[in-house]
């Protein structure tokens, strides 16, 4: 039985990453942005224009959406560390999606560069 970092590092092997240093570029040239987070880490704070569809929902998500029936979209993602987002890159490639990456390091190597991150703000309870 294989373990999930196991299964990671296959994953790896297959899809491509993006160094955290030409993530910006790879973003500014992407269609989507997506955080395969979950919501409540998406909430505390994500990479600015990401879209938030967690990797449990994702492939239901992209299969549902005419918005992403295009196998061509450029798709970067990211999640906390790395290892979901090359999972959820892989099942995207499986899906048939051809320009697909993930940023190596993901969230947290991106927060930790000092690069732009968004955190929504509530509205003010009277």
């Amino acid at each position: 039985m294989k373990t999930a970092l196991e299964l990671v590092a296959a994953a790896k092997t297959r899809i491509r990453e993006v160094a955290l240093d030409d993530a910006d570029l790879a973003i500014r040239h992407a269609d989507v942005v997506l955080d395969v987070r979950e919501a409540d880490e998406y909430a505390a704070g994500h990479i600015p224009g990401a879209l938030a569809i967690s990797r449990g929902m994702m492939e239901f998500t992209m299969s549902s959406k005419p918005e992403f029936a295009t196998p061509d979209l450029n798709i970067v993602l990211y999640c906390k560390t790395g290892g979901r987002a090359a999972l959820a890159a892989l099942a995207l490639l499986d899906m048939g999606y051809r320009n697909v990456q993930s940023i190596a390091g993901g969230f947290d190597g991106w927060r930790d560069a000092g690069k732009a991150v968004t955190v929504p703000t509530l509205p003010a309870v009277e």
